[in-house]
C-alpha cells in the first residue's frame, strides 16, 4: 500500500492512497490558512474510523440493529516538543431502545483487541482508557 502526500502550496498538503480518496491537511500556525484538518486531528479521526468501521460490521454479524452510534475521543498530547501522544480516551456512544449491552461490548472489544489496526498501533505508543455509553449509561471496557 502506497500513500503519497503532495504539498499544494504555503502548509497545504494532499494525501492519496490506494482508494484514490483524496484527503486535505492544513494548519492555521505558521503560514497555513486553516482549509482542512490537522494531521494530528487526523490521525484521531483514522482510530475512530477503523474501530468504528469494526464494531458496525461486527453488529451487523450479530444482527444488531436500529441504533445511532459515534466516538468521541479525547487526545492528550505531551506540552513540549516533540508533542507526542501520551493518552486516548476513547468513548463508544450508542443510543436506541432494546440494544443488548452483551454483544455491544463484545464488538467493541473485538475491535480494540482484534481487528482495528489502528487501535492496536496507537496501544503501542500510549495508554488507551476505552468506554462505552449505551443511552447515558458509562462503563469502562475491560481488555485483559
Amino acid at each position: 500500500m502506497m500513500i503519497k502526500v503532495t504539498w499544494e502550496g504555503k502548509m497545504k498538503f494532499r494525501g492519496i492512497g490506494p482508494s484514490n480518496h483524496e484527503v486535505f491537511m492544513d494548519t492555521d500556525a505558521a503560514g497555513g490558512e486553516d482549509t482542512a484538518a490537522r494531521p494530528a486531528e487526523m490521525m484521531m479521526m483514522s482510530l475512530g474510523g477503523c474501530t468504528g468501521m469494526d464494531v458496525v460490521a461486527i453488529l451487523n454479524k450479530m444482527q444488531v440493529t436500529g441504533y445511532e452510534f459515534w466516538l468521541e475521543i479525547e487526545p492528550t498530547w505531551a506540552e513540549e516538543h516533540p508533542r507526542i501522544l501520551k493518552h486516548v480516551k476513547m468513548t463508544y456512544c450508542f443510543k436506541g431502545e432494546n440494544l443488548p449491552k452483551d454483544r455491544i461490548e463484545r464488538a467493541v472489544f473485538l475491535s480494540q483487541t482484534k481487528y482495528c489496526r489502528v487501535s492496536n498501533t496507537l496501544i503501542k505508543a500510549a495508554p488507551m482508557e476505552v468506554y462505552i455509553n449505551l443511552n447515558g449509561d458509562t462503563w469502562q471496557l475491560k481488555t485483559e
